[in-house]
């Protein structure tokens, strides 16, 4: 049986990173706008992953009262 082969320009290309403002203005965080707005910091890029795992995390955080 062959075997596949790959070669550099097949391997998985790098995600897309987005700004906190191009994310907030994203359809995808429409109702998330405020949170992506607290949580991001401006000038740095975020994959759409490391997006939700912030707000995860922020959600699954414990409230002190």
């Amino acid at each position: 049986m062959a075997q596949a082969k790959t070669t550099n320009t097949e391997q998985a290309a790098p995600a897309a990173t987005y700004t906190k403002e191009q994310l907030a203005a994203s359809k995808r965080y429409a109702n998330r706008r405020d949170l992506i707005r607290a949580l991001l910091e401006d000038g740095k890029a975020y994959t759409l992953k490391e997006a939700d795992a912030l707000i995860e995390k922020y959600m699954k955080g414990k409230i002190n009262y």
